[in-house]
């Protein structure tokens, strides 16, 4: 491939002419494991370990600005940015910076080294000073690291508001979850009282379809377990597919508004979990080691059914009243006599409305901060190599 006029070609690819590439020694004062460890009962100062702040301590060891690298475990190789007065255990590695590196645009340079690729060991992984010290960077200017660094700071604290928001966002929903799915705050227009009914009598439940492994590839397209627990609703363009029958589809196919929960999970905190299908182009089934529950047009409405049953206390019944062995289960019984606490038809109308809004705003930010995370993605690899330049 030509170069671009202003570049030349390096061990770590093409970079603007005016860039050196040094290795990572000649950028440090000091490659060194940790060895503070934390106090119990004592707060003053943090201690760094391969996980982030483990415990604090009262004398700290180390003081400024430095990154920190997991020296061993399962997260050797992963890295920290630290400053101020801290202890850093010895299962850690302290990069200190010389005057030539600024320890934000190095840490940054060290994200994109993979450096969990130099991680040897089954046992016990591990990654040395040694291997750190032999990397080679990439190295403008300290006014452009600068710039560099603080342009990608701003995308992190642009990522860090939005993850503020998405939280907040969701209390907002499990406190509304709680007012309006008990009755205890009533939207306007509404009132009287509300019945508990089991799953049974506002539901037409259903079992899946389950198939050998030869019969997947091709077909219909096939709602599994795995598939319920991203997001409210199932993400067709997820989904594998399974061979069926004409007959297996008249009596099978989901319809938009069908709610999904897994009658089997590995984890008893996943039994019973739901997810509501909206609807697909082509025709769609679910597994076997599920139920269909479709809400009974005259008595429930289905988005209220599935956000009563994603409602922790109706998870608690489910996950309480499950059967354990080898897997989690939940048996016809069991799922048939799920109890959910039910207004009216509009009542319960209104209720979903409001919760899907929450929903609408919590899935908006949720693709804002996922295409803020692709952008910085995008940003690190132009403005690190030096293939885009600021100003």
């Amino acid at each position: 491939m030509e170069l671009r006029p202003g570049y030349k070609r390096t061990e770590v690819g093409a970079i603007p002419e005016e860039w050196e590439v040094q290795p990572l020694a000649t950028l440090t004062t000091g490659v060194s494991s940790g060895k503070s460890k934390p106090i119990k009962g004592a707060s003053n100062f943090p201690v760094f370990g391969s996980t982030g702040i483990i415990g604090h301590t009262d004398k700290p060891a180390y003081e400024g600005k430095a990154i920190l690298v997991a020296r061993v475990g399962a997260n050797a190789g992963t890295l920290n940015v630290v400053t101020g007065q801290y202890g850093v255990t010895d299962n850690t590695i302290i990069l200190s910076t010389s005057e030539s590196a600024l320890p934000d645009f190095l840490w940054r340079v060290l994200q994109t080294k993979r450096l969990n690729s130099l991680v040897f060991g089954s046992g016990q992984p591990l990654i040395t000073g040694t291997q750190l010290k032999a990397l080679s960077i990439q190295l403008p200017s300290l006014d452009e690291q600068r710039a560099i660094a603080t342009a990608l700071s701003d995308v992190d604290a642009l990522l860090t508001q939005l993850d503020r928001l998405i939280a907040k966002k969701r209390d907002i929903k499990q406190a509304a979850m709680q007012q309006l799915l008990t009755g205890k705050t009533r939207l306007p227009g509404f009132g009287g009282k509300w019945e508990t009914k089991r799953l049974r009598d506002v539901a037409d439940l259903c079992p899946g379809i389950n198939k050998p492994v030869s019969e997947m590839g091709a077909g219909a397209l096939y709602v599994t377990v795995q598939d319920l627990y991203n997001g409210t609703s199932i993400r067709i363009e997820k989904l594998g597919r399974l061979r069926v029958s004409d007959a297996e589809l008249q009596s099978h196919a989901l319809l938009p508004g069908d709610i999904i929960f897994g009658k089997s999970s590995v984890k008893r905190e996943g039994i019973g979990y739901p997810s509501i299908f909206l609807g697909a182009a082509e025709p769609a089934v679910c597994t076997g080691f599920a139920y269909r529950a479709r809400a009974l047009p005259a008595l429930a409405d289905a988005r209220f059914l599935f956000y009563a049953l994603r409602w922790e206390p109706t998870r608690r019944w489910i996950i309480d009243n499950s059967q354990a062995s080898a897997l989690t289960n939940i048996n016809r019984g069991i799922a048939d006599s799920i109890p959910i606490l039910v207004p009216t038809l509009a009542e319960q109308t209104a209720i979903a409305t409001v919760l899907s809004d929450l929903d609408a705003e919590l899935t908006a930010l949720e693709g804002r901060r996922d295409k803020t995370r692709a952008l910085k993605q995008g940003m690190m690899q132009e403005l690190l190599t030096g293939r885009t330049r600021l100003a």
